[in-house]
């Protein structure tokens, strides 16, 4: 080897791209990467990761009762809700990082549908595809929680609370859970939104965290979730000392009511909040076509 070629410096290896994205480019990556690739993922890959999905909002579902069955009596109502907000926040953060399929965060691939990109008929298809897997993921935990017998700890007290928990939500009316939908999603869409900004995990932890946080602190409903705490009160309703410990009039804790006046309301506002508020105005403020 000569001189010269010993002095011949390697080639420069191209610093990895760590910046933040600005908002416009959010909006583009849904609409043409995002949006596109969900749309266009193989089936048997959907529905795992959509059972991944509910499974992962189950267990912050599970964690948040576990945190706040007692903390009301110690904290008050106020702090309790923010203690479960915080740690609920973990499903969608598993959601988000570890990649999975969720039905309310799949209301995003509006924009590449807005368009284009991808057809409406195949975007209802992979939402329903999500929805059922979103629920099969859900039961599991709800199964898992069941065979554990974790219910019992603090003298049933965390089973009663899944009860109770559960029948408060089917004893609010259709309106109510509709406008509660509604806020949700926006701030989960919104959340998983300030995600796709960053290149970094701890970037995208924070950006979940708090909206994930307020959501639930303010008592909004969302599908998914309720697709594990509902059919979990439903089960443990028929345990004779959860029922006991409960100490509430359960006739109206049915599989009707929950579909009917929990669940149909929920989906219909879980889509109007994350199609409308974030991916139908996002698109329009950045990404439809402007006349010159």
């Amino acid at each position: 080897m000569s001189e010269k070629e010993k002095t011949v410096p390697p080639p420069a290896v191209p610093a990895p791209v760590i910046d933040d994205k600005a908002p416009k480019a959010i909006a583009e990556t849904f609409d043409q990467v995002t949006g596109v690739a969900k749309a266009t993922m193989n089936i048997p890959a959907v529905v795992v990761l959509g059972i991944l999905a509910g499974a992962y909002i189950g267990f912050g579902g599970m964690l948040s009762s576990t945190v706040t069955f007692d903390a009301a009596a110690i904290v008050g109502t106020g702090i309790s809700k923010l203690l479960g907000g915080a740690v609920f926040s973990c499903g969608l953060m598993m959601v988000v990082i570890a990649g999975a399929e969720l039905f309310t965060g799949n209301n995003l691939m509006v924009s590449s549908a807005l368009t284009g990109k991808i057809t409406w008929s195949n975007l209802v298809k992979r939402w329903i595809i999500v929805y059922l897997a979103n629920f099969a993921g859900s039961l599991l935990i709800m199964l898992l929680f069941y065979y554990s017998g974790l219910w019992k700890t603090g003298d049933y007290g965390l089973g009663a609370t899944a009860v109770k928990v559960a029948n408060t939500k089917v004893s609010l009316s259709f309106a109510e859970v509709l406008w509660r939908g509604i806020g949700c999603n926006w701030l989960v869409c919104i959340a998983v939104w300030m995600a796709a900004s960053s290149r970094q995990t701890i970037g995208k932890i924070f950006a979940i965290f708090f909206p994930i946080m307020a959501f639930v602190t303010l008592g909004f409903e969302h599908c998914v979730a309720n697709m594990y705490f509902i059919p979990t009160g439903i089960l443990f309703s028929g345990v004779p000392e959860i029922a006991a410990a409960a100490g509430v009039n359960l006739s109206g804790l049915t599989w009707g009511n929950f579909l009917v006046k929990n669940l149909l309301p929920a989906t219909i506002g879980n889509i109007i909040g994350g199609m409308v508020f974030v991916g139908i105005s996002y698109w329009y403020a950045y990404i439809r076509p402007v006349k010159k």
